[in-house]
């Protein structure tokens, strides 16, 4: 614990101070000294951020942060009065030449103005913290910095610094104090969000612990990046029925645009953050993450339960959905996330002539505000030529318990 480190410095500090006379004129001031920097390393470490910025942060926008001292309530103890901490937007270069300084360096100027961005380091005797609450804070605006090659705006990191300078006491020491957030995505607009998150995952989910700010690899693992959208899509949409086999199976041929590979193919490929949020998706006007965002979206608000009752197939290809469909009896169908459209589930089903053959139809897909108009079990209940859920599960007996009590069926 930081506190038993700190009873253990003054130990050894009074220890030092009782042999000064035999340490000498020399060795003691440097014995001191050494003390003095183990201590400050110390207390420097111990000032953490403990309620992050928003990761996608929107200019005009209020919002919450808070850090803790963790060495305040035994080091300020004397303060007359309350030490003030400054919240201040730093850039990916400016957070790197901190970084490098060992946090020794003070910022020169901050890259965007922040309202109410300073807030006293307070401490609360009952639970025994210090801490500084911002509860009110606004990013007014950002200065933008150059950006490398094809980086857009919604790629540029950048981060909030928390800084404030600090007496110790009995010691009488004043250290600076400096702590960074984690990366932040400053947008200016509503439609810059799902591109700003796609920065975010990605270096979330891909940076290194011990890096230097913000640097992330351009190309991970596909099993990694399964593993990600999986955690990403059962917190999202907070259900605890993840992705399976198949699932991942659909989105590597989607993301790389094999439709030739196996499923063993994938899993020593590497993807790249182009290949996961810069290409546009070959025939659309959208990316991988736009699209796969677009289905998290949907499902959170409209289509939980059903996903969560394993109703929904969900990802699967158009091409497979007819190979699984065309042998099937007539009326039976399943539920895919359109390919064509951001955020839309379709209906697919069987229909066979007299004739003898048998073709697959696909439903119009439907978007979040349709699924709020009417939801999708009282549209399946609707459509009289769907009988089956694949394989073989009468529709009643799928959906019936996302059914309206009242009925409002097409008749």
């Amino acid at each position: 614990r930081c506190e038993s480190l700190v009873e253990v410095y003054f130990q050894l500090q009074q220890q030092v101070m009782a042999a000064s006379t035999e340490l000498g004129a020399e060795l003691l001031p440097r014995l001191l000294e050494r003390l003095n920097e183990v201590l400050s390393s110390l207390v420097k470490s111990s000032f953490l951020v403990e309620k992050q910025p928003p990761q996608v942060l929107k200019t005009q926008t209020k919002f919450q942060a808070s850090v803790r001292f963790l060495l305040g309530p035994q080091l300020l103890k004397a303060a007359p009065k309350p030490y003030m901490v400054r919240a201040d937007m730093v850039t990916e270069k400016q957070a790197r030449e901190l970084e490098l300084s060992n946090y020794s360096n003070t910022l020169s100027e901050s890259t965007g103005e922040i309202l109410h961005n300073t807030v006293a380091l307070e401490t609360n005797p009952t639970s025994g913290t210090c801490c500084a609450n911002f509860k009110n804070v606004l990013l007014k605006k950002i200065k933008r910095c150059e950006r490398k090659g094809s980086e857009s705006v919604t790629e540029e990191k950048c981060a909030v610094l928390f800084s404030t300078n600090v007496t110790l006491t009995p010691s009488n020491i004043s250290i600076h104090l400096q702590v960074l957030s984690l990366p932040i995505v400053v947008i200016v607009h509503g439609n810059q969000d799902n591109n700003a998150k796609a920065t975010v995952l990605w270096d979330n989910a891909f940076s290194d612990i011990e890096r230097v700010p913000f640097v992330v690899a351009e190309r991970v693992p596909w099993e990694k990046m399964c593993d990600t959208l999986n955690l990403k899509f059962m917190a999202e949409v907070q259900t605890t029925k993840g992705l399976l086999k198949e699932h991942y199976f659909f989105l590597a041929q989607k993301i790389f645009n094999d439709h030739s590979a196996s499923p063993e193919d994938f899993q020593n490929r590497h993807v790249s953050w182009a290949q996961f949020n810069k290409e546009i998706l070959p025939g659309r006007g959208f990316t991988f993450w736009q699209w796969f965002d677009g289905v998290l979206d949907l499902t959170k608000r409209c289509l939980k339960s059903y996903w969560s009752d394993r109703l929904i197939m969900g990802f699967i290809s158009k091409q497979y959905v007819c190979k699984l469909l065309s042998m099937q009896p007539d009326g039976t169908f399943l539920l895919r996330f359109s390919d064509s459209e951001i955020g839309g589930v379709t209906i697919a089903y069987v229909m066979w002539g007299k004739d003898g053959s048998s073709q697959v139809e696909n439903i119009q897909p439907f978007s979040a505000k349709d699924l709020s108009i009417r939801s999708l079990g009282d549209r399946i209940r609707d459509l009289v030529q769907l009988r089956n859920l694949y394989p073989n599960t009468p529709k009643d007996q799928a959906f019936g318990s996302h059914y309206n009590s009242e009925w409002g069926g097409l008749g």
